[in-house]
């Protein structure tokens, strides 16, 4: 798609540097459907964007705030397809915009907690974006983990992809819960 050129020239580049920078370990790539799907985990630092980046060849529809819309750096954001939501507000933008990627066949990405998590060792409640984007759509989930500390030239992030799974659409709360859960007992594997 010639529309996301710039996406596409730039993960070579993403993915040497966060090899070369945090030597990222990355599991389950299988787990990545070559069709539409939501991809949901926790979301731990500023990078995690790029360590997803660098995980698969696909490229990613990342749902992000909209501040990171405005200002200087904007334009990057744009050009990296990134999809922005009004946090605070009206929404329907950004769900349009969501379902139009998956209905193109895309992958979207979002991070469930809505926010870098900063707390040590505990999920924050998920919104619940992420389970009715996939069951509007019919489209499966990948739940993902990241689990470490970036921490320069020494290896300390692991992403992990997990097993895909289809959402019922009759029951958002419980497969919201049902997401949390797979992505928080994951999450205490890796400890």
């Amino acid at each position: 798609m010639r529309k996301y050129r710039f996406y596409r020239f730039s993960r070579p580049i993403i993915k040497f540097l966060m090899k070369v920078l945090f030597r990222i370990k990355v599991i389950g790539q299988e787990n990545i459907p070559n069709k539409k799907v939501v991809l949901a985990g926790n979301h731990t630092n500023i990078l995690d964007a790029w360590l997803l980046i660098s995980g698969t060849d696909r490229t990613l529809r990342f749902l992000a705030k909209k501040e990171l819309h405005k200002g200087p750096f904007a334009f990057i954001f744009k050009l990296m397809a990134t999809i922005p939501v009004n946090r605070g507000g009206d929404t329907t933008k950004a769900k349009e915009m969501a379902y139009e990627a998956l209905n193109n066949n895309e992958a979207v990405v979002i991070f469930p907690e809505g926010t870098i998590n900063k707390t040590k060792n505990t999920i924050m409640p998920f919104k619940k974006g992420a389970v009715t984007f996939a069951s509007k759509t019919n489209s499966p989930i990948v739940p993902f983990t990241i689990k470490g500390k970036y921490k320069l030239f020494r290896k300390s992030v692991i992403l992990e992809f997990h097993k895909p799974y289809y959402t019922k659409s009759d029951i958002i709360e419980e497969e919201n819960d049902k997401l949390m859960n797979i992505i928080t007992k994951e999450l205490e594997k890796l400890k």
